[in-house]
């Protein structure tokens, strides 16, 4: 039997009563389909859902064939392996056992020679170099995902559910877990915000408020579909405001025809024109059509409207963000940081050795290096955070550095309230223009900085940082796509294109990287 998840009349709330999904109806097959959707809509939910981890209010979730779920690892047992993470230690332990001349006929027979070498091909086949009996507590975040992933794939299930498997993963990770998807048999459904991963899928499905609908084709293929469909909420929303716009000037000129014949009959019975049956009989005709005639106006009135209701709230959906900013006034080749012969590291332990490096206005860089090379460390040295092992560190010009929690912002202030603190010198008018800007218009202005998703809370952080009358001359950036939905991104991109200032990135997101324009790289090994 093909592989296959039918989710029919799906229906879920929140603990606390929200609706997330309403009669969702959708299938996946044998094939990669990423799953797309803002933050907080609901795709992971919909993943456990589908593992069953969940149980839907109404609907059902119909699997055929063997799932494999990516879970994510938090503090393993100090004594679990990654031969525990593949289910094979006591399979492992008879091996050795064997080899030893211990193992017992029975156990002989059930003995699997072919175990050491697929793990070890299954290993390798995501750049893992490790033995089964590595601690898990030993890896890194990135080994461990990976790991993870090599696990889930060993025993081929039919189907693969993923919740942003590149997320801390370096390039070589990135690569691995790409080419790992790329040859895939089976089926797979994959959360991510990672575009180069999302480029390779078969189909993308894009969860909403109102449903979920599937596009044909990789990132690419559904972005061009997507565009189409915002130029056609253009024309829909033309059409109705002047559709609604035609009601408004159709009922006013009905009214004041009727007023007009009133005017009239009135007029007439005043003379004496008409015997008093007739005139009253006339009223009462009048009386009747004036009030169908209104009845209709409301209707069509109330349609119309509803009409561009509809269509400006697909808009509002669909329009990318874009936004202006003041001037940094960073000259061209201006010098902002110079280090020279630079070491750092913990403890006695470098991890970064005599780097030299100097930044002139406006160049935008991306630090690169696989896990553990040390670039937030590097990051955390020239903001100030960390002194260095050797070497000088010198910066020109007044920085902000947004790591992927945007720490610079007080959760418990609102971000109207963080940005008078970071820029005392605003007026609040221009502090709520600036705000306007990366979308906190009116009250969304005094939400607490720690009620915000992770998306809003790095838009408020660029709002805070590049909003200002005066924005700094150079920004330092960790990570700071890691946890955001592509929406989010990409307003995080359209905010750091309008910067006219230096920009020191730390990144994986290749294409976050293209999109902001980096114009040099520095590898740490």
């Amino acid at each position: 039997m093909p592989v296959s998840i039918t989710l029919s009349g799906l229906s879920y709330s929140t603990p606390d009563g929200r609706s997330l999904f309403e009669n969702l109806n959708i299938a996946f097959g044998a094939e990669r389909t990423g799953l797309v959707g803002r933050n907080g809509v609901g795709k992971s939910t919909l993943l456990r859902l589908i593992a069953g981890d969940l149980s839907p209010r109404s609907g059902s979730a119909t699997i055929s064939g063997r799932l494999a779920v990516l879970r994510q690892i938090v503090a393993p047992p100090p004594d679990m392996t990654v031969a525990d993470l593949f289910g094979v230690r006591q399979a492992l332990a008879l091996l050795d056992r064997a080899e030893a001349g211990e193992a017992s006929l029975s156990e002989l027979t059930a003995a699997d020679w072919t175990l050491p070498p697929r793990l070890e091909a299954s290993l390798s086949r995501l750049n893992l170099g490790i033995q089964p009996n590595t601690p898990l507590a030993t890896l890194s975040g990135g080994e461990m995902t990976r790991t993870a992933l090599a696990a889930l794939t060993f025993d081929e299930p039919d189907m693969l559910l993923l919740d942003e498997p590149t997320n801390n993963l370096d390039r070589d990770g990135r690569r691995a877990v790409s080419e790992l998807l790329a040859n895939w048999r089976g089926g797979a459904v994959v959360i991510s915000h990672d575009r180069g991963l999302l480029e390779n899928m078969d189909a993308i499905v894009e969860l909403t408020s109102l449903g979920a609908t599937r596009y044909g084709g990789g990132w690419s293929a559904y972005r061009a579909r997507k565009a189409v469909e915002l130029a056609a909420a253009h024309h829909d929303l033309d059409d109705a405001e002047r559709r609604l716009t035609g009601e408004r000037q159709a009922a006013q000129a009905q009214a004041e025809k009727q007023a007009r014949r009133a005017g009239v009959g009135a007029r007439k019975a005043a003379r004496g024109d008409m015997p008093k049956i007739v005139a009253g009989g006339l009223e009462r005709k009048a009386e009747e059509t004036r009030a169908a005639d209104a009845r209709l106006a409301e209707r069509r009135l109330a349609d119309a409207a509803s009409a561009v209701t509809e269509a400006r709230g697909k808009l509002e959906i669909l329009v990318p963000f874009a936004v202006s900013l003041p001037p940094s006034g960073l000259v061209a080749d201006r010098l902002v940081l110079r280090l020279d012969r630079i070491s750092v590291g913990y403890g006695g332990s470098l991890v970064v050795r005599d780097l030299s490096l100097e930044v002139r206005g406006p160049e935008r860089i991306a630090v690169a290096g696989p896990n553990g090379s040390g670039k937030t460390t590097l990051l955390r040295t020239i903001t100030g955070d960390l002194a260095p092992a050797s070497g000088t560190m010198i910066r020109y010009v007044d920085f902000a550095f947004l790591d992927q929690h945007v720490s610079l912002l007080d959760e418990a202030e609102t971000i109207r309230d963080n940005y008078r603190r970071l820029d005392p010198g605003a007026s609040e008018e221009s502090c709520r223009a600036s705000l306007a800007r990366f979308k906190f218009r009116a009250d969304a202005a005094l939400r607490t900085v720690g009620s915000l998703s992770g998306g809003e809370r790095l838009r408020a952080g660029l709002a805070c940082v590049l909003g200002r009358a005066h924005p700094p001359q150079l920004v330092i950036l960790d990570e700071p796509t890691n946890h955001l939905d592509i929406e989010s991104i990409e307003t995080v991109e359209a905010g750091l294109r309008a910067y006219d200032g230096s920009l020191l990135v730390v990144s994986h997101d290749e294409a976050f990287l293209e999109a902001i324009a980096i114009t040099r790289r520095i590898d740490l090994a």
